[in-house]
Parts: structure tokens; sequence; C-alpha cells
């Protein structure tokens, strides 16, 4: 039985990262929490209100954000019927960060997915500021969906190492789920001017193939080159479904995460973006 955290404030891109998730995990036994954190949104339209009109404004979100939540849900089960499927509305007065945190660290959660930008977001970036925000600091997978993008399954799965970083097996699992599932290739892109590779490199690539039994594992490389364009030619080229990466200490994800503003992320995937986390759970 899997659980998905799904966070939504409602847009149109969040209501498609729900239909790519009933997608998704169409066949298979899930929890799903949609969650709306409604924090951010009260302190932006009450800061200079008195206590009395704060409470009273707080109150109304919060209704607010029960009802369209049990809407949505009541939609679902209406157009897409499955039994597999079951469904919990979260509604919480925190920010969109702390309120995924916490309920991935109360209810185990295995994935949480969402767009790749909200509802104020610019249409000239790709990333959002709250799903950057949710890439950085939750310790757990978070697979984002492209606006506008359309479910097809992953055959063809993207992802990019540098065979530096020791993996976890948990991270590993849900990849190697997804490959068993739709019986997916796994391209493990090496960016580097060099075939050979270090004791090190060899040792976390060998993990890497045993940590994926159920994949189609094939390992390429690719000249050294800005990574993000590399990346993206590789993704353009191979006509890729998903790309994989993994946020860990010193990583290209990392750097790209914490270096970056959100206008100058030096990555624009146009399939759904599986990060991955290294960091301590």
């Amino acid at each position: 039985m899997k659980n998905i955290l799904i966070p939504t404030d409602f847009s149109i891109n969040a209501d498609n990262a729900i239909e790519f998730a009933m997608n998704l995990f169409k066949c298979e036994r899930t929890n799903f929490y949609l969650m709306h954190a409604y924090a951010d949104e009260l302190y932006k339209i009450s800061h200079n209100k008195e206590d009395g009109l704060f409470e009273e404004e707080k109150k109304n979100l919060a209704k607010n954000s029960e009802e369209k939540l049990s809407t949505i849900i009541s939609k679902i089960k209406s157009e897409r019927h499955n039994p597999k499927h079951r469904f919990e509305q979260v509604s919480v007065f925190e920010s969109l960060v702390d309120g995924v945190n916490d309920f991935v660290n109360k209810i185990e959660i295995d994935l949480v997915l969402m767009g790749t930008k909200g509802q104020t977001a610019d249409k000239k970036i790709t990333f959002g500021s709250h799903t950057v925000q949710v890439f950085k600091y939750v310790k757990c997978p978070v697979l984002a969906i492209p606006s506008d993008y359309i479910f097809k399954q992953p055959k063809k799965i993207l992802f990019p190492s540098d065979y530096m970083i020791p993996y976890k097996r948990r991270e590993l699992k849900l990849l190697d789920t997804l490959a068993a599932r739709f019986k997916s290739e796994i391209h493990s892109l090496y960016i580097s001017d060099f075939e050979d590779l270090s004791h090190r490199q060899t040792d976390n690539q060998l993990f890497l193939k045993e940590s994926l039994p159920h994949a189609n594992l094939s390992f390429k490389r690719t000249e050294v080159k800005n990574r993000g364009i590399a990346i993206m030619e590789y993704v353009s080229e191979q006509n890729m479904d998903l790309l994989v990466m993994v946020n860990s200490r010193h990583s290209f994800l990392e750097d790209m995460l914490y270096r970056s503003t959100v206008h100058q992320i030096a990555l624009n995937p146009v399939i759904p973006f599986l990060v991955l986390q290294n960091l301590p759970r």
C-alpha cells in the first residue's frame, strides 16, 4: 500500500498533478492525502488586521479549504471510481513546506506529488517558489508534474549521476518499483570527458545496478558541458518520459537548488521530474 501526498492550491496546475497521480497509481492500492496549507494565504491578506478579524479570516479560509478539498475528492470518486484508491483531505494552518514536512514524518509518506508551479507562478519560470522549497527541505521523494503535461507511462527514465553518491535503497526502491510496473528503461547518464571510473564510482555504479533489478538499466556517457543543458539535450534527443535526480550534499542538484534563484535554475524539464532525497530523514 502506497501513501501519496498531493499538495494543492486549487490551481489548474495542481488539478493536472492530481490527474497524473490517478493514472500513475491506477493499478496499485494507494492512500491519497490531498493537502491544502493556507497559512501563507492568510498572512498575505490579514497582516494588518486586528486579532478578531484575523481569527475570523482564518476560520473562513479553513472552511473554504475543507470545502474545496471535499469537492475535489467527491469529483474524483464519481468520475474515476477505483476500489484500490482511498482518499483523505488534509487542511492545515501552516506554510506549505512545514505542512508537508510534518505530514511526511507523521504518516510515513512514500511520495509527494505536485505541480511544478502553482496559481501565482510566473509563466516564464519552470518551477514555482513553493515547489523549489519542497525540493530543498522535504525529506521525501518529490515528483513534480509540468503544467499541461498529459500522462504517459514512464517507459524511458533518465537518471543522471556522477556515481559519487552512496545511494539509499529506500529511494532507489521507489525507482525500481516504477521501472518494474511500466517495464521501463533507465538510462544512467554520466557527464564526463573520461570513460574510466574511480573505485568509489565503480562501487556506487554496482550498487545502483543491484538496487534496480527490475529495470532495463543502461549506462550512458556524454561529454562535459553545462550539466543542465546536457541533461535537457538528452531528454529531447532520446524522448525520455521521466527525469530522476538525487538531492544530496555536494551534488549538482543541491548546487542548483541552493545557489540559484527560481528564475535562474539551470534545468527546464518538460517531463515529470522526480527528486530523490539522499539527505538525513
